[in-house]
């Protein structure tokens, strides 16, 4: 009896035991679960945090954007201008040559580490061993000696590449001496011809001080100088950029229950008032570098054309509509306190021409709109004061005859320019009308003839108007034309004859000058 009731204690002892076993495997596996749960928890908040925190990045990425938008102009009166001669002279610093590869010798070859050593002890009192110390010594001597002669030719090669390194190194210290003063010297002719109003090196020093012009990621870097000496006027031409500038994002937020990251758009309103902002500030700004990078005030005033480069969403085409153009004399822009200007409004003061919708795209017609590096001009002349009562226009010089047209023109109302000798490409003079209606470029030719101007001269100056792409040409002589030459010019529609009768005429009514322009042409025969 004793032992049966031992036996179901036992059983008893097992079963309360594996109950807590049970029990504790229980509570650790809720215990993994509860610390999972609070892991992947943990998790996911970090992963949340990260990103909203991203998402808060990204807002202030935009943000900085927008807030570069509006410092454009700021930028540029920070510090001084960008582009002088000065700062464009070059000053060479020496270069140390680095001797150190080859400036110490290998260690000479020693003989005691070559040299076999003596017999000792029994062997040296008995003298054993002699012949064979001695054969050793004489091989040595052979090893020690062809260990000198490597030596001696690795140091021979050493010392003479040190010297080659050392003239290699003299030759490009004068090579590089040299480009300095060639550089510098060039630059102090540009700079004699900049300071004396040659048009292509005062092109190119403002193309520099425009060049050196830092704007943020993304905006274009893209402009045509033109000067003009006889007006002190600089007329460039700069692509904006596009209305894509404007960040189209107000910033961003991350909704957790959705687990993405949403755009907040920004308003249409602001994104048109940022961009407008930008036209404005860029234009101010190019008339700002242009003007303050002329030290020498070669440089009378600005006349900017400012392009966008876009494609025309209805054809798909490349197009460049003007969206702000304007004309500032330096006087008139020295009176800016820029660093204070609503930059809208002071377009708006200097009287610029700005699109009703720049964000749209919409063009304007630029104050002028013509590309005088197209053609070499040259220094203007006074012919008009020079001529005596009645003068006859076939004895002018050539010279002076195509400067009296241009001043005729002038005295018209346009701005005119003679281009110069050999190199005018059959263009005598260049005008353009003041008038933003017109619009138009004007090519001249004059043709101081006693002789009838043949077909050919105006076909010539058709095919100059259509390879310049001007407005109209214009063929003026002090005789007259044939009748193939009205015919081609009626049916090309661009082209303007003027004979010696009409130009005697426009000179009296322009110059008050009574002059005598040449033969009599014959009378034409009627057409039958």
């Amino acid at each position: 009896m004793a032992q049966r009731g031992s036996g179901r204690g036992n059983d008893y002892q097992r079963q309360q035991q594996a109950l807590r076993r049970a029990q504790e495997q229980r509570a650790r596996q809720a215990e993994r679960e509860r610390k999972a749960a609070e892991t992947a928890s943990k998790r996911k908040a970090a992963y949340q945090e990260h990103q909203a925190e991203q998402a808060r990045v990204r807002t202030i990425g935009v943000e900085h954007e927008v807030e570069r938008l509006g410092q454009l102009l700021r930028d540029a009166l920070v510090g001084d201008p960008p582009t002088t001669f000065e700062r464009r002279r070059r000053t060479h610093t020496p270069r140390r040559l680095d001797e150190r590869p080859w400036s110490r010798p290998e260690p000479s070859p020693r003989w005691e580490e070559f040299a076999p050593p003596e017999p000792g002890g029994l062997a040296a009192v008995l003298g054993l061993g002699r012949k064979r110390y001695e054969a050793e010594v004489a091989e040595a001597r052979v090893r020690f000696g062809e260990a000198q002669d490597r030596y001696r030719r690795a140091e021979e090669e050493r010392l003479a590449t040190l010297e080659r390194k050392r003239a290699e190194h003299r030759q490009a210290e004068a090579q590089a001496l040299d480009e300095v003063a060639t550089f510098n010297t060039k630059l102090d002719e540009e700079r004699e011809a900049y300071t004396a109003g040659e048009p292509a090196a005062v092109e190119a020093h403002l193309r520099a001080v425009l060049d050196a012009s830092v704007y943020p990621v993304g905006f274009p870097h893209e402009h045509r100088i033109a000067f003009r000496p006889a007006t002190g006027d600089a007329l460039v031409e700069i692509h904006l950029p596009s209305e894509v500038i404007v960040p189209a994002a107000q910033g961003y937020r991350y909704v957790k229950n959705r687990d993405e990251t949403t755009v907040l758009p920004r308003p249409e309103k602001e994104r048109k008032q940022i961009y407008a902002s930008v036209l404005a500030q860029v234009a101010l700004r190019t008339v700002h570098e242009v003007l303050t990078g002329d030290p020498d005030r070669v440089v009378n005033g600005v006349i900017l054309n400012g392009h966008v480069k876009t494609i025309d969403r209805a054809t798909g085409q490349e197009v460049s509509p003007c969206l702000v153009t304007l004309s500032a004399s330096r006087e008139q822009f020295g009176k800016l306190c820029l660093s204070q200007v609503d930059p809208a409004q002071c377009l708006r003061g200097l009287n610029a021409l700005v699109s009703p919708n720049p964000y749209d795209l919409e063009p304007i017609r630029p104050i002028i709109e013509f590309d005088l590096s197209k053609y070499r001009l040259m220094d203007s002349m006074d012919v008009v004061a020079g001529l005596d009562s009645r003068p006859v226009l076939v004895k002018l010089t050539p010279t002076e005859f195509e400067h009296l047209i241009r001043q005729l023109f002038e005295a018209i109302g346009m701005e005119a320019w003679n281009t110069q000798a050999s190199k005018d490409e059959g263009v005598d003079a260049v005008a353009v009308s003041k008038d933003p209606v017109f619009n138009g470029e004007c090519i001249i030719q004059a043709k101081r003839y006693n002789k009838l101007v043949g077909v050919e001269s105006v076909q010539a100056l058709a095919g100059v108007v259509e390879h310049k792409r001007a407005a109209k040409g214009v063929l003026i002589t002090t005789s007259w034309f044939g009748r193939a030459s009205h015919d081609f010019a009626r049916q090309h529609g661009r082209l303007q004859l003027i004979e010696g009768p009409e130009l005697k005429y426009l000179i009296k009514e322009h110059l008050g000058k009574d002059v005598i322009p040449g033969p009599v042409p014959p009378k034409r025969r009627p057409a039958r």
